[in-house]
């Protein structure tokens, strides 16, 4: 989930279009490069409550351990996303120390608007609790705002764990993850039966499996969508940094290839917040650029994915 890789025609199917179209943006489109343009965000599901499409990772970026300089780096780039109109901070306990990164940030910045999103990640179902709390601790936020159950590991008992804490209030919504295209039937099987707000899969110009069931799936369960791997850990960017922009990047308001990724994940109606994640506040804020100004529509999407499969396919 690295960022700009730092230093890693049936009845049916109008159905589902129609679904799909219910998930409008919180903003009015501005015009293409408007400096004050706004974050354009997207209702969660089942709340209506609005995210910025664009959020934060953590993976790899944030796990620096105890080095001063590096948590004061990550600091910034915290400090730069919450200024550029970000909310959604992702991360997990498999993440090394970036919890800690995450809490210390936190710490510095005071009264930070951030949309705290984790996840349960350990085999024993009875140890769950422990961990969810040992996470919260390190974030040192009072509730989680959302708790993900991480690539499906014991899900069948530590759901039941995070849906009980919604009950009483210890975080607002739930949520299941996975990656790189794996477990997608059990992911699909859990989206239909189990009351879940949220779902995190991996989605970008070159992983689109998701759009054939998933996507679809989630719009009609009204369950919010987070895209992880939005550069491919930023290999993605390398393989297209050789080459120069397309025309259409300037129709939307690409200044780079990371803004035309996240803009293309960004625009599908289903996609709730993409979470990109980096090192550097150059880097934040061209991501937070992919939330403002014009989107692709479907004809212009389906070209964009063409035209990077020619070039790195």
């Amino acid at each position: 989930m690295r960022s700009h890789r730092p230093s890693r025609p049936c009845a049916a199917r109008r159905e589902v279009l129609r679904l799909l179209g219910a998930a409008p943006l919180a903003a009015a489109l501005p015009a293409v490069g408007a400096a004050s343009a706004p974050v354009l965000a997207r209702a969660i599901p089942s709340s209506g409550e609005a995210l910025p499409l664009v959020g934060l990772g953590s993976w790899i970026t944030f796990n620096v351990g105890p080095d001063p300089q590096a948590l004061a780096a990550c600091t910034e780039v915290m400090r730069a996303f919450f200024a550029a109109g970000g909310r959604m901070i992702d991360s997990s306990p498999m993440y090394g120390s970036s919890q800690a990164t995450i809490g210390h940030g936190l710490k510095q910045l005071r009264d930070a608007p951030v949309f705290s999103a984790d996840k349960v990640w350990v085999s024993s179902g009875a140890r769950g609790a422990a961990q969810v709390e040992a996470s919260r601790r390190l974030w040192g936020v009072a509730r989680w705002d959302l708790l993900q159950v991480h690539n499906l590991l014991a899900w069948e008992e530590h759901l039941p764990l995070l849906l009980r804490m919604k009950a009483a209030g210890q975080l607002r919504y739930v949520g299941i993850t996975t990656s790189e295209g794996r477990r997608h039937a059990d992911i699909e099987r859990i989206m239909r039966t189990q009351p879940i707000d949220f779902v995190q899969v991996s989605y970008n110009l070159l992983d689109r499996e998701v759009e054939q069931r998933i996507l679809p799936l989630a719009a009609e369960r009204r369950i919010a969508v987070i895209a992880n791997r939005p550069f491919r850990e930023g290999a993605l960017l390398d393989a297209l940094r050789r080459h120069a922009l397309p025309g259409w990047a300037a129709e939307i308001g690409c200044d780079g290839w990371a803004q035309a990724a996240l803009k293309f994940i960004a625009s599908h109606p289903a996609v709730t917040c993409a979470i990109p994640a980096t090192t550097r506040v150059d880097h934040v804020l061209q991501n937070m650029g992919a939330a403002r100004g014009r989107m692709p529509d479907a004809g212009l999407r389906e070209r964009m994915a063409r035209d990077v499969r020619r070039l790195v396919g």
